[in-house]
């Protein structure tokens, strides 16, 4: 019995022209190799499975080959090929980062370098993983990997390019690797499966190069769990199971039934699939990417982005004519912020279910209104009321209280508020006095007890429009010392606060033009201070100078403190020194008394 290798080593590929969904890289390398210009260091980087480490084997084979083909690959029948082939080259090293990551692995790396090749033109070193070397093993590595011997060819491969040192990356010809995409994936399963003679259905194979998500490793390994599974036998059935993936056959019929607002069908489909094991965010996540490939198939510029099986599309197609698109990306909101809640939620069950009876119901909530040709949501609102307030009885002024006495007084009540709505306080023009409505023969006046509301609110009105037209004060720097000190001692008596008047009297002011003036504080505290008193201030000041439109601002300037100087310690020599400076006969004492200082 042959020992069983698994697809992904037995069908790597052993040239460039066998490498799937790469052509931009192979194509480069195989113009440098004939061109004779390789560089001395590559970096290959992109996702896992997308065969960074097998250009890199197929390149270092290549460019050891002893004949090379017309079409500069690899031969795979001269000494260096067959070598290489067998593992046994000496040429051509590997050395995983993940495990060898010190500066002493670099080294000896480095060390390696000095030996020419004992044959063939060129050794060539492959660090798969070389974002995993620490910092010290990239510094060990930077002067080799810039001026290496001619003989030395350098192939870094990594899946994080960000953790890189820029060092490293200047000194190295970089080549991203793409994802794979579906279509590639599906033609290199069906190659295998006719070389390994397994039947396979072209919609499973789709399913799993979905699965695989650009990955040709994980999309082998898929299908030989699949082939073991199965016998052999590769269906969309068994697929689906294997891999736990939900029929799209569901997806279709919850969409009629969310559509026809048939909420106990959808609710006991959910209860089928639930039993069959599926988790609620699986459900979630699985029909807004349906949704998703619906609203992808209702426009024809965009249908190549639609990447599902070729039996499903043109079901896609129509059910995507009969559905709105306003709906589909409501229904779109409500399924992403379910799947966002969908961790945090208790009863999960309840939480999925909840869902499927708001798109159950979103028809009712939402539809489309065509503007000028643009079509837009709105929202459907059954009927706008507004609120009915009761009338009160007037209690005073003699009125019979019942409703017809309250009319007069809620009219003008009414036409009053509009007039503050519309303009603010300090703009409004003066209001004319209407004639005031005489009361019937008989009845008392409750016209007149509504109207003294409206009354005051005229009078004020009226009395900030006077102040507003009289001739506001010239501001002079007398009339604002004086103006600071009435604040001051307004706050002192109102607040009894000192922190408060303490900080505004060390303010210093300045004028910067009739309508505006500059407070000017040495710190933030002392700003924050002023800061608090702003609407007092200015109702303050634009009393004081007659001017609503006065205006100040606020600037902290921190003042240069002047160093003191500090008083020193002088030692008994220093302190020797001074006294002889003022009194010289201490000196002669001491030299005829024979002295010393301690």
């Amino acid at each position: 019995m042959d020992k069983f290798i698994v697809s992904a080593r037995k069908y790597r590929p052993q040239n460039f022209s066998t490498v799937v969904g790469q052509s931009h890289i192979t194509t480069t390398l195989k113009n440098a190799i004939r061109n004779n210009q390789l560089a001395h260091a590559f970096l290959f980087c992109g996702p896992r499975g997308v065969g960074k480490t097998t250009c890199a084997r197929i390149l270092a084979k290549t460019i050891n080959c002893e004949t090379k083909t017309p079409d500069w690959e690899a031969c795979n029948t001269c000494n260096s090929c067959v070598s290489f082939d067998a593992g046994t080259s000496l040429n051509i090293h590997e050395l995983d980062a993940a495990s060898n990551n010190s500066v002493d692995d670099i080294r000896s790396l480095v060390e390696q370098v000095r030996f020419a090749p004992q044959a063939g033109k060129y050794k060539v070193y492959i660090v798969d993983e070389v974002h995993m070397l620490s910092s010290s093993a990239f510094n060990a590595f930077l002067k080799t990997l810039e001026e290496p011997p001619p003989y030395a060819i350098f192939i870094l491969a990594t899946t994080e390019k960000h953790k890189i040192l820029p060092t490293i990356l200047s000194r190295c010809q970089i080549f991203d690797f793409k994802r794979i995409t579906n279509n590639d994936t599906v033609e290199h399963l069906q190659e295998i499966c006719d070389k390994e003679e397994i039947k396979a259905d072209k919609a499973a194979l789709h399913i799993i190069a979905q699965k695989s998500e650009g990955c040709m490793r994980d999309s082998l390994s898929i299908l030989d769990k699949i082939v073991s599974f199965t016998n052999g036998q590769v269906t969309y059935t068994n697929t689906l199971e294997h891999l736990n993936i939900l029929d799209e056959d569901y997806y279709f019929r919850m969409l009629d039934y969310l559509q026809q607002q048939d909420l106990s069908s959808a609710l006991l489909m959910y209860d089928e699939i639930n039993r069959k094991g599926f988790e609620g965010d699986t459900v979630l996540n699985g029909f807004a990417e349906f949704l998703r490939n619906v609203l992808v198939s209702s426009d024809a510029k965009v249908t190549m982005l639609l990447e599902v099986a070729e039996d499903f599309k043109q079901k896609y197609l129509q059910t995507a004519g009969k559905i709105a698109a306003g709906w589909i990306v409501s229904a779109l909101n409500i399924l992403t912020d379910a799947e966002i809640n969908y961790k945090q939620a208790r009863n999960k069950r309840l939480h999925v279910e909840l869902t499927i009876i708001k798109l159950s119901y979103l028809q009712q909530a939402l539809e489309l209104v065509n503007n000028d040709g643009v079509v837009s949501k709105k929202k459907i609102v059954e009927g706008i009321k507004t609120v009915a307030f009761r009338a009160l009885p007037v209690l005073k002024g003699g009125g019979t209280g019942k409703v017809e006495d309250n009319k007069a007084v809620a009219e003008p009540k009414r036409e009053a508020a509009k007039l503050i709505i519309q303009e603010p306080a300090a703009t409004l023009q003066p209001i004319k006095p209407r004639p005031e409505p005489v009361a019937a023969p008989g009845s008392a006046a409750p016209v007149s007890m509504g109207l003294s509301s409206l009354q005051k609110l005229r009078q004020q009105i009226s009395a900030q429009n006077k102040t507003g037209t009289a001739e506001a004060k010239i501001i002079t720097e007398d009339e604002l010392l004086k103006a600071w000190n009435v604040l001051l001692e307004k706050l002192r008596l109102k607040a009894n606060n000192s922190a408060v008047t303490n900080n505004l009297k060390g303010a210093e002011l300045r004028i910067i033009d009739n309508n505006s003036i500059e407070i000017i504080t040495e710190t933030d505290i002392q700003k924050a201070f002023v800061e608090t008193q702003r609407a007092e201030l200015v109702e303050h000041l634009q009393t004081y100078f007659n001017n609503r439109t006065l205006t100040y601002q606020v600037m902290v300037v921190e003042k240069e403190q002047v160093e003191q100087p500090q008083e020193q310690t002088l030692s008994r020599k220093q302190q020797y020194l001074k006294i002889i400076e003022e009194y010289p006969l201490v000196k002669e004492l001491k030299e005829r008394l024979k002295l010393e200082l301690e």
